[in-house]
C-alpha cells in the first residue's frame, strides 16, 4: 500500500510502504537510457546524450554529456521536491585530467524565485586576471533569501587584493601596495578576518595573478600602475613580469620571466599547458614549457590579451584595445568582435552553458549567444564590470566606480546587493576580482583593500581540486548542515542553519548535467535521490563500483 504524498518531501506524511521508503525516490543508472528504476518511475528525457561511456566497474554503459547543450530532463513531480526536510544526492562522476570538464551535475531550481537546490563542478577562469577555483565540488540551497555581506579583513593593509584563488583547501590573495617602498604579497586567509603573510614573490608592488596548477600554486607579478585608479602611483620602480611557483610558508622559486612584460595580465591552464600574457603594452602571450622556458606566441592583430579563460575547447582572451574578445584554438586566434561601443572588455564567467564578459565604459555584460554577443543589460548606472561568478545559482558581478555587487535577475534585470568600498574622497571604488571559498562569494575592493564575502543560501564547497577519472560524489541534506563525500568520505560541511527557514519546494525539471552554471562535460552514472539523510555507512557501500 502506497501513502498519500502530501506537499512534498518536507510535510509531516510523506513516504511509501515500508520495503520502499529507505530507496531512492529516483533512481537513473544511465546505463543505454534515462528510464528511473525506481518504483516512482520518474522517467528523465534526454537530449543530445551518448550512452557511450563504461561505467565504473564496467558491466554497463555510462552517459556522456558535451558540454555544450547535452542533458537529461525530469519532469517536475510532488516526489521531487524537498520542502524543508532532508535529502540526498549520490551519483558516480567522470572527468578527464584537464580542469576544462565541469558544469552543473544534478539540478532543481527555480532562478525567478531563487528556489531549489544544485550540485555542480565548477572552474572559475579569467576572472578578471585569475583562475579563481579549480575542479570545486559545490552544493547548495536557497529559498529566495537575500544576500549577507561580512568583511573578512584587509591583506596586508594593501591598497588592494589584486588576485584571489583557491588552492588546497586553502584561500589565497595577491596584493598591490601604493605605500611608500611596498611590494606586492600573497596572503592565506586564515578565518575570523585574519590573513596570514606568505611572503613577495617579486621585488615590484603587485601580484596580479594566481592560479593552482599541477597541484601547486603559482603566482605572476607586476608593476602596477595606480593612476589608471585615479590614485596616487607607488614609488617602487622595480618591473613585474615574473611567474613564481609556491614552496610553503614564505618561500617561491621563479619559474619565469616573461620579457618585455612590466606586469603579467593574466593566467589559465588550457589543455593541460598554462599560459599567461601582458597586461600593458607591448602585447604579449606565452606558454609554459619547463622552469625558465616559455615560449612567446603571436597575438590577434598586435592587440593585447588580458584576462584569459577556457570554455568549449577555446581559450578565450579580454583586451584592453578597442573592447573586443578573441578566442584561440591553440594554434591561431579569431577576433569576435567589438561589443557595443565599449573600449576595454575585462572578466570573463560562464552562466547557463554560455560565456558571458564585463566591459568599460557601458558597465554592462555581454553573452557569447549563437555566434553573436547578446547585451544582457547594463549594472545599475556603473561604467565597469570586472570580476564575475555563478554563486548557488546566480550569476554576482562586481563594478566600478562605486564598488558594488549586482545580482543578474534575468531580462537585462541587474539588482544591487551591496556597496562594498565607501571610501570618500576618490573617483573610482572597485570590486576587483571574486572567488569561490568555504560555501562563500569572496570579493577584494579598491581603494579600501578590503575583502568581502557573501552568503545567498547555505552551500557548500569542496575547496581541494576534485580527481580525475571516475569518482563517487553525495551530497546530503541532513537537518541545518550540508555535507558534501567524496568516494565515501565527508570533506566538506557547511555552517549551521535553520532548515524552517529554507523551503525548497518549486515547479521546475530536475535536470541532470545542466543548470544555471553550465552544461556538464564528462560522464555520470547511477544517479540516486534519497528523500531522507544517508547514513555514512550507507554512502561509503554506494562508493564501491
Amino acid at each position: 500500500m502506497m501513502m498519500v504524498l502530501v506537499g512534498g518531501w518536507g510535510s509531516v506524511a510523506v513516504g511509501w510502504c515500508a520495503d520502499h521508503e529507505r530507496g531512492p525516490v529516483g533512481h537513473w543508472k544511465l546505463a543505454g537510457n534515462a528510464v528511473d528504476s525506481s518504483p516512482q518511475r520518474l522517467d528523465g528525457h534526454g537530449q543530445g546524450v551518448q550512452f557511450s561511456a563504461q561505467a565504473p566497474g564496467g558491466d554497463h554503459s555510462a552517459a556522456v554529456f558535451d558540454g555544450r547543450s547535452a542533458h537529461i530532463q525530469v519532469k517536475p513531480n510532488a516526489k521531487l521536491r524537498p520542502g524543508t526536510g532532508d535529502f540526498s544526492i549520490a551519483l558516480w562522476v567522470h572527468t578527464g585530467t584537464h580542469a576544462e570538464d565541469e558544469g552543473d551535475l544534478v539540478t532543481c531550481y527555480d532562478s525567478q524565485k531563487r528556489m531549489g537546490f544544485q550540485l555542480a563542478l565548477r572552474t572559475n577562469t579569467g576572472v578578471t586576471s585569475s583562475a579563481a577555483n579549480v575542479r570545486q565540488l559545490q552544493f547548495g540551497i536557497d529559498a529566495g533569501s537575500e544576500p549577507r555581506w561580512t568583511e573578512v579583513g584587509h591583506p596586508g593593509g594593501a591598497t588592494l587584493a589584486f588576485a584571489l584563488a583557491v588552492h588546497d583547501g586553502h584561500l589565497y590573495a595577491g596584493t598591490a601596495n601604493n605605500a611608500p617602498k611596498a611590494q606586492g604579497h600573497v596572503y592565506r586567509y586564515a578565518g575570523n578576518a585574519k590573513w596570514l603573510d606568505c611572503g613577495a614573490p617579486d621585488q615590484c608592488n603587485a601580484i596580479t595573478s594566481l592560479i593552482s596548477f599541477a597541484g601547486k600554486l603559482y603566482a605572476a607579478s607586476g608593476k602596477y600602475r595606480f593612476a589608471g585608479s585615479a590614485l596616487p602611483e607607488s614609488d617602487n620602480p622595480h618591473r613585474g613580469g615574473g611567474i613564481f611557483r609556491y614552496l610553503g610558508e614564505q618561500k617561491w622559486e621563479e619559474v619565469g620571466r616573461l620579457p618585455h612584460v612590466e606586469a603579467v595580465g593574466g593566467m589559465v591552464a588550457f589543455q593541460g599547458r598554462l599560459y599567461a600574457s601582458s597586461l600593458y603594452r607591448p602585447a604579449g602571450f606565452f606558454r609554459y614549457e619547463s622552469d625558465n622556458k616559455w615560449t612567446a606566441l603571436p597575438v590577434p592583430d598586435g592587440k593585447r590579451v588580458e584576462a584569459l579563460a577556457v570554455f568549449d575547447h577555446h581559450l578565450w582572451a579580454s583586451s584592453y584595445d578597442d573592447g573586443r574578445v578573441y578566442r584561440y584554438d591553440g594554434t591561431v586566434w579569431k577576433d569576435l568582435g567589438r561589443l557595443g561601443d565599449n573600449t576595454q572588455t575585462y572578466s570573463f564567467v560562464v552562466y547557463r552553458g554560455r560565456l558571458c564578459v564585463g566591459t568599460w565604459p557601458s558597465g554592462k555584460v555581454y553573452r557569447w549567444n549563437d555566434n553573436q554577443w547578446e547585451d544582457l543589460g547594463q549594472l545599475g548606472e556603473e561604467r565597469e564590470v570586472m570580476g564575475m561568478l555563478v554563486h548557488n545559482g546566480h550569476l554576482y558581478a562586481g563594478s566600478l566606480p562605486l564598488a558594488a555587487v549586482y545580482r543578474y535577475d534575468g531580462e537585462q534585470r541587474w539588482t544591487k546587493t551591496a556597496q562594498l568600498d565607501t571610501t570618500p574622497d576618490v573617483k573610482y571604488r572597485r570590486v576587483w576580482t571574486m572567488a569561490q571559498y568555504d560555501g562563500r562569494l569572496f570579493c577584494s575592493t579598491l581603494p579600501s583593500g578590503k575583502v568581502h564575502a557573501m552568503d545567498a543560501g547555505p552551500c557548500v564547497t569542496d575547496d581541494r581540486a576534485f580527481p580525475p577519472g571516475w569518482q563517487h560524489v553525495a551530497a546530503v541534506k541532513r537537518g541545518g548542515l550540508l555535507t558534501l563525500y567524496v568516494n565515501g568520505k565527508s570533506v566538506a560541511e557547511s555552517r549551521r542553519f535553520d532548515p524552517a527557514q529554507f523551503d525548497l519546494t518549486n515547479d521546475s525539471p530536475l535536470l541532470l548535467g545542466s543548470g544555471n552554471g553550465g552544461f556538464w562535460r564528462g560522464a555520470l552514472s547511477d544517479v540516486r535521490l534519497y528523500q531522507r539523510a544517508l547514513s555514512e555507512a550507507e554512502i561509503r557501500a554506494l562508493a564501491k563500483p
